[in-house]
């Protein structure tokens, strides 16, 4: 069990975490009620799709779940090994998701579809950014494995095992900001529409620039 957890992990997880619940909710109110950080309801959508859907819709859902998977795949090229390590390139991953948001948040200012797969690409980049932590595998575009993992701790305390706080606080951080980014992402989509994803675009380029140089000062 690691016995001590860096706070630049703690406030990394947030920081996701809230980018991509506030993704998450601009895909929600304005993508036709579409998830773009995790997949499970678009593959249902798109399962349900061939009885009562176009070809156009359902080539549009399939797009979509291929640009999630390619945005992981570029994150798998750039990340070597799943254990949490101050060094790997996780501001490179973090500047080519800034980079597809602001894609995304361009085409779809401009009203093209195109947008939602470059929205998808970047979650699922941020997705594949797995580190192991103390056992549990964390992920921060989702909280469904999230609230598994803390059910699973709360029973094991239950039987009176020792509860790991330090791993109770990370999982605490990654709910409270997805569910703060969602908040934050459906205020913002109210006043500016699909201007409201330059935000994110800005804060993954900012949460790079400054791992980058926390990295190089602790080298």
């Amino acid at each position: 069990m690691i016995s001590q957890l860096p706070r630049w992990v703690e406030f990394g997880a947030f920081v996701l975490s809230l980018i991509a619940g506030y993704v998450n909710a601009v895909g929600l109110l304005g993508f036709e009620h579409q998830s773009v950080s995790h997949m499970s309801g678009t593959a249902t959508l798109l399962g349900t799709g061939f009885l009562n859907s176009t070809a156009q819709h359902s080539l549009h859902l399939l797009g979509v779940l291929l640009s999630f998977l390619l945005g992981a795949s570029i994150s798998g090229f750039l990340l070597h090994g799943a254990t949490l390590k101050l060094g790997r390139h996780y501001d490179t991953a973090l500047f080519f998701e800034s980079v597809l948001l602001f894609i995304s948040a361009g085409l779809l200012i401009s009203g093209s579809f195109y947008g939602h797969f470059f929205a998808s690409a970047a979650c699922g980049l941020q997705n594949a950014m797995a580190t192991t932590y103390s056992g549990a595998i964390i992920r921060t575009t989702h909280i469904t494995g999230i609230f598994t993992d803390l059910g699973i701790m709360l029973g094991g305390v239950f039987r009176r095992e020792p509860l790991d706080k330090r791993k109770a606080k990370l999982f605490l951080f990654i709910i409270i900001g997805f569910i703060l980014g969602g908040t934050a992402g459906a205020v913002m989509y109210a006043m500016y529409d699909f201007k409201a994803l330059l935000m994110p675009a800005c804060v993954c380029f900012l949460t790079a620039t400054l791992y980058r140089f926390y990295t190089s000062k602790r080298g």
